[in-house]
């Protein structure tokens, strides 16, 4: 029998020896091998991106299995993100339609800041950090608002 590194295999050996046989007739019966790797599940999320003729996204459409969101949903923008660990380094993808306003590009970033600073509490158990990244987060949008007030 082989065992994957990747898997989680407890191999349990248990030796039944039955003792009210003659030591000639005793058995030893097999091992017992449970798999306690839980049961994986598998789920596609798909981005779809049309493009204009100079290559500006004029649509951003996707769908994710199990989710809820298995028809298209629409949006204006949208930020992904990748860790590469034997890179150290973020691989990203941001993307957003003509459509997308600056108010709305506020509003989105404030949240993704908000977004960022609960995930990464989550993670780390960070939690100054995490206000820290919260705080920063109000003062952005606060200083954005103000600025849009000014321009008025």
């Amino acid at each position: 029998m082989e065992i994957s590194n990747k898997s989680l295999f407890v191999v349990v050996s248990v030796f039944f020896v039955i003792a009210l046989l003659p030591p000639l007739k005793r058995k030893v019966l097999k091992p017992i091998v449970l798999n306690l790797h839980p049961i994986m599940t598998e789920s596609n999320i798909n981005i779809k991106v049309q493009l204009d003729v100079e290559k500006v996204p004029y649509q951003i459409g996707w769908t994710a299995e199990g989710s809820g969101a298995e028809q298209e949903q629409m949006a204006k923008a949208m930020l992904l993100a990748f860790w590469d660990g034997a890179d150290k380094s973020a691989l990203k993808i941001d993307l957003w339609t003509k459509e997308m306003m600056t108010d709305e590009m506020a509003e989105f970033y404030f949240q993704v800041f908000i977004t960022m600073a609960d995930t990464f509490q989550r993670a780390t158990r960070q939690i100054e950090l995490a206000n820290d990244i919260k705080k920063f987060a109000s003062a952005f949008h606060k200083k954005f608002l103000e600025k849009e007030q000014a321009a008025q």
